[in-house]
């Protein structure tokens, strides 16, 4: 199937990233492609990780047990001793 780009601006992208890298256009749009979709499956794993880690805090926790956060407890932080 064939990819036709019609904008200007993506076409002269592709150009200018061709002639830097000594490679085809098709070439170019492919590494572009590529690193694209490698930077968003990366990020939707930490994401993933993320809530993964945040699940496991939760269930490890008993919310019964903490301590109240209010204005005092957030003003002690900053207290000198």
């Amino acid at each position: 199937m064939a990819l036709y780009v019609k904008d200007p601006e993506v076409d002269q992208m592709a150009e200018r990233l061709s002639r830097i890298g000594g490679i085809s256009k098709t070439e170019a749009v492919r590494r572009a492609l590529r690193r694209q979709l490698e930077q968003v499956e990366t990020s939707s794993d930490f994401v993933e990780r993320g809530l993964a880690f945040t699940r496991a805090l939760i269930a490890r926790g008993d919310l019964a047990e903490g301590q109240p956060v209010d204005k005092a407890w957030i003003d002690s932080l900053y207290e000198d001793d």
